[in-house]
């Protein structure tokens, strides 16, 4: 029966048929049907309270029903529904989100509504909707030890990126995508639409659906993260070109470098270009060769050169070896880590801090900082998020993202003891 449902469905009703009585009929109104061999308008046109119309096929938009107009029109108005206004209790569901119903309640009513910084931490409360493995997905039948996932999130507006990487991209994806139930719609036929996207049965699509002021940015990194299937992730973001061929290449230096037996971060080195339209280099010696032209820089080197100084670009220039660098304050560079790794820090929001955050506690755990010789990511250039306009436009935005660092600082501290005060250290001596 399992190999062949529709023959299951007709020993069902032939069972049904013969045994009726085994049936407890319910109105028509619980279950209208809009196919061509029902007589489903002998129901809707004698009652007002519709329970439920029967959807499961997308054939039924196009049925020969004289008022299918109408219904097409109420499915597709459901689809653009806000499904936060439907969320209830469930009887016999558990709870996702990591606090009980009691916790997340006591947590509620301790936050401070005249502190200046409130929305931000009621963002970092907010019990996210999640649908987990959106679209169809192969899990590997069995996990290569050096096997390595890409791992990023992203809104509506990037997702013109996903074909590009699809293209230099060959291994496992984990995104977490922020959208609202329209959007997701919107995607799913973007999805179905892409000849480069309905090819790949190996990249996981996990849906946050919107809620709150701020880009959760952090709690999007945590979903993608934990929902890697493979031993190793790389820690990028979406509007970055990763370098033709470099999912072999971490695979092969994972393995070389023994990193099943030692806690270690690769670093790929960040680059970017102001030009849309790019001829993407080949190796690293046309990289180089388009740095000392200008059509390409080291990531942010004009706005924020402190981000990613640390990799110390001029010896990756000629390293042929891979090279260990130290810590430094605001270093944020993206990285190649066991699965097992710290989960990103949810209390950063919006912009600012998420991804320093998160290599500090690298450093915390006595991660060594290892720059890979031969890779490298582009990223493309794109408007600025809504996120970072704010944090630009605001002195409240900056202040409590200030306070927040504080309070990060201080916890990293409870955490790991005296090994933590560096960083404040650091911190304060810029």
């Amino acid at each position: 029966l399992e190999e062949n449902i529709g023959g299951a469905k007709d020993i069902f009703n032939a069972v049904i048929k013969r045994n009726p009585a085994l049936v407890y009929q319910l109105p028509c109104f619980w279950n209208v049907q809009l196919s061509d061999h029902t007589r489903s308008e002998q129901c809707y046109t004698e009652v007002s309270d519709l329970k439920v119309i029967h959807w499961n096929s997308p054939k039924k938009l196009r049925v020969k029903n004289k008022h299918v107009e109408f219904f097409r029109n109420l499915y597709l108005t459901f689809l653009e529904y806000d499904g936060n206004l439907l969320r209830r209790e469930l009887f016999g569901c558990a709870n996702l989100p990591s606090l009980s119903s009691g916790q997340f309640q006591q947590a509620l009513e301790e936050l401070d509504e005249d502190d200046p910084c409130y929305d931000f931490r009621r963002q970092s409360l907010i019990r996210h909707r999640v649908h987990l493995f959106f679209l169809q997905y192969e899990f590997p039948a069995m996990t290569d030890a050096a096997d390595v996932t890409l791992v990023a999130q992203l809104s509506m507006d990037r997702l013109q990126m996903l074909e590009a990487i699809c293209k230099h991209w060959i291994g496992p994806i984990s995104l977490a995508l922020y959208m609202s139930d329209a959007e997701a719609q919107q995607f799913l036929r973007y999805a179905q639409a892409s000849e480069v996207l309905r090819s790949r049965r190996n990249i996981a699509y996990h849906i946050v659906y919107k809620e709150g002021q701020f880009y959760p940015v952090n709690f999007l990194r945590n979903i993608a993260l934990k929902n890697a299937q493979t031993p190793y992730v790389f820690l990028t973001d979406i509007d970055f070109l990763p370098m033709y061929g470099l999912y072999d290449y971490l695979r092969t230096t994972i393995l070389q470098l023994e990193l099943p037996h030692r806690k270690a971060a690769l670093i790929v080195p960040a680059f970017e270009t102001l030009h849309y339209r790019l001829t993407f280099p080949k190796s690293k010696a046309e990289l180089l060769s388009m740095l000392d032209m200008g059509s390409l820089y080291t990531f942010r080197y004009h706005v924020w050169p402190q981000g990613h100084a640390p990799t110390d670009y001029a010896k990756w220039r000629t390293a042929t070896v891979p090279y260990r660098v130290e810590w430094q304050p605001h270093f944020e560079p993206y990285v190649v880590v066991r699965h097992d790794c710290p989960l990103y820090d949810q209390r950063f929001v919006g912009f600012g801090w998420n991804k320093v955050s998160h290599v500090m506690e690298l450093d915390a755990q006595e991660y060594e900082f290892l720059v890979l010789p031969n890779a490298f990511i582009i990223h493309m250039p794109h408007a600025p998020s809504f996120d970072i306009s704010k944090f630009r436009l605001s002195s409240s935005y900056r202040d409590c993202l200030e306070t927040l660092r504080e309070e990060f600082h201080q916890d990293l501290s409870r955490k790991y003891g005296a090994a933590a005060l560096k960083y404040l250290t650091a911190e304060r001596s810029l």
